[in-house]
């Protein structure tokens, strides 16, 4: 699985965001070097104690679920340091950027897998049991860790029910479903300890231990530049939301949005392995979203007086829907071109990633109906 990690774009000149509403009788200042200074000396402060718990309560096999939300905890700071060295990096030594900003991607991406293919195959076993109405298949356990969505997103006005493409041959899709399931569960459950095996070789090593000590030198020690002092920041963040803005409208509702699209639906199948190009413009704005909502975040001061805006909030849903769909979608992709497999299996198979490819529609008209909302506070 490839690191997820943020696009090297540099902010261009935007205008400023609204100043955010304070109380009667109050006189809003603009934030600067000092805010982004405070918000990411409070992020690296969340990783080194996560950093620290995860030590403590253990991450091997059997680790506990204190020891996964300290994981999780760690990625979550990792990103929003990342996210930020990105998006005000004209207020921070380039050099010192460009050195920290790659290897706190690496941290988030490398943490992100185990828990990434946990998820997809409960999202995975889930849909086949909808779509036969067989018994539980191998591995079905309960949701995985953290609660990422394994639900299903809804479905666009005027589609079919979701299942509908196999309904007619429910019965043969049965037949196949079980095998269908355990090949996934043997699949994915060797990427997951995969997955685990690497963390654990990540955060016992060298590389890792750079990182760590960068970020405890930033949590007292923040590398601003001359002109952070005045700068407000909230013109990059506004680039941000710019940059947000341009990249949804240029997304390709007209191919991408129908419910029914053909050509996703073919090109997953095909023996092309490489990820679903339609896909693409809809992680780049997933991405872009999360930049967009950490610049609140940083522009909003260490008390976080941002007001929740949740037009933000469902359209990051959805794209999070959609990106697990489409990782889904792939996954059954791949296990159908195992070698050898039966025809039933195959057949399974083939209907699932159709299923999941209909969730990406779904999830692409759910963010479409989000984002058309007024913003909330603005």
């Amino acid at each position: 699985m490839a690191q997820r990690h943020l696009d090297p774009t540099g902010p261009r000149p935007g205008t400023a965001a609204p100043l955010a509403k304070t109380r009667p009788g109050t006189v809003a200042t603009a934030p600067t070097g000092d805010a982004l200074a405070g918000y990411l000396r409070a992020q690296a402060t969340e990783f080194l104690r996560a950093l620290r718990l995860h030590r403590e309560t253990g991450a091997g096999a059997g680790g506990s679920e204190t020891s996964a939300e300290a994981a999780r905890a760690l990625r979550r700071s990792a990103r929003r340091i990342s996210a930020s060295l990105h998006t005000f990096q004209p207020l921070l030594d380039a050099d010192w950027c460009e050195a920290v900003r790659p290897e706190l991607a690496w941290v988030s991406g490398t943490l992100a897998m185990e828990h990434a293919c946990t998820a997809r195959l409960e999202r995975l076993l889930a849909a086949l049991h909808r779509l036969s109405g067989s018994t539980a298949f191998p591995g079905a356990a309960g949701p995985p860790p953290g609660g990422r969505a394994s639900g299903a997103a809804p479905v666009p006005a005027g589609a079919a029910p979701r299942g509908a493409t196999a309904a007619p041959e429910r019965g043969n899709l049965t037949v196949g479903a079980a095998k269908a399931g355990a090949l996934l569960d043997r699949q994915l459950t060797l990427a997951r300890t995969r997955a685990h095996s690497t963390a654990l070789q990540a955060l016992g090593s060298s590389r890792f231990h750079a990182v760590a000590d960068k970020v405890a030198v930033l949590a007292s020690e923040v590398p601003l530049t001359g002109p952070a002092a005045t700068t407000d920041l909230r013109l990059l963040a506004g680039a941000a939301e710019d940059r947000l803005t341009d990249a949804v409208t240029a997304l390709p509702l007209v191919t991408a949005g129908s419910p029914y699209n053909a050509a996703a639906l073919v090109h997953g199948l095909s023996p092309d392995t490489v990820p679903h190009p339609q896909d693409a413009p809809w992680h780049q704005v997933r991405l872009l979203l999360r930049l967009h909502r950490y610049a609140r975040e940083t522009v909003s001061g260490p008390r976080g007086n941002a007001v929740v805006d949740l037009r933000l909030l469902a359209a990051g849903q959805a794209l999070n829907l959609h990106r697990d769909a489409s990782e889904a979608a792939a996954a059954a992709a791949q296990a159908a071109r195992t070698p050898r497999i039966a025809p039933a299996t195959a057949y399974a198979l083939g209907v699932l990633h159709a299923d999941q490819r209909h969730e990406v529609e779904a999830a692409r008209f759910t963010f479409q109906q989000a984002w058309q909302k007024e913003t909330v506070g603005a």
